[in-house]
């Protein structure tokens, strides 16, 4: 079924009642017949950071710039000293045209090498998470909170996230995506201006900027991978997000 090929591309664990046959499944023999259980005597998931406080306003960049004067900007931004640490910007990657916009944190030590976001091991799992509800990388736009590395991948400062939202504000705006889709606590909780923590901003449809873009929270892929528990909360954010683009346009993806 559908929903299996998702789950599994996500993998996460089924439950499947012994002795049942999936439509279209052979009958398992008998030692296969038990079902895939989740793995047992874990530790309790580690909580996500403690929440900060809310960063200051952004001053918005001039009305109108476009995606190659905007690129440039951001190579050559000066505006707070991660340009100094930096090995190059991050500017983003994907389809300019693309309904969905993903918005992490920050560039890791990868991403910093090679200019580009979500490109290591949790960018592997944002890959098949997208997959699962239909979405091949290629098909949206995926961006971060900031466009330069914090030394050490300590968390963005306030000042920081004030200089570089902007940047992130001029993508929204030229893209205006359908839905985006905020991945980890600190990217959810810098578009929000809050400091509420995730567990109390998932499973509600949020809106951003002018325009009110739908919103939807998500645990970083990195966090996932630290805390796979936590991959079926992750599976029904997912869905809602889906459903969410779905009642927008009146259709499916």
């Amino acid at each position: 079924m559908l929903r299996n090929a998702y789950l599994d591309v996500l993998g996460i664990d089924r439950w499947v009642p012994r002795n049942a046959v999936e439509p279209g499944a052979d009958a398992p023999a008998a030692s296969e017949a038990a079902p895939r259980t989740a793995a047992t005597g874990a530790r309790a998931p580690a909580a996500e950071p403690a929440p900060r406080a809310p960063v200051v306003a952004p001053t918005p960049l001039p009305p109108g710039i476009d995606w190659g004067p905007l690129r440039e900007r951001v190579a050559g931004c000066t505006l707070c000293d991660l340009c100094k640490t930096r090995t190059q910007t991050v500017f983003g990657v994907g389809n300019t045209q693309a309904e969905w916009l993903i918005i992490g944190e920050a560039p890791g030590a990868e991403e910093d090498r090679q200019g580009e976001p979500f490109v290591g091991r949790a960018g592997q799992l944002l890959n098949a998470m997208l997959l699962a509800i239909g979405l091949p990388r290629e098909t949206v736009f995926i961006a971060n909170i900031l466009k330069c590395r914090p030394p050490g991948n300590r968390d963005p400062r306030p000042e920081e996230v004030s200089r570089c939202l902007p940047y992130l504000s001029a993508q929204i705006a030229l893209l205006k995506p359908k839905v985006i889709l905020a991945v980890g606590r600190i990217a959810a909780q810098n578009l929000l201006a809050t400091d509420a923590p995730l567990s109390r901003l998932r499973g509600k449809l949020h809106t951003f900027g002018a325009a009110n873009t739908p919103l939807v929270i998500t645990y970083h892929p990195a966090y996932l991978l630290r805390t796979p528990a936590d991959k079926r909360k992750a599976w029904e954010d997912l869905k809602f997000a889906r459903a969410t683009y779905r009642r927008i346009v009146g259709g499916g993806t």
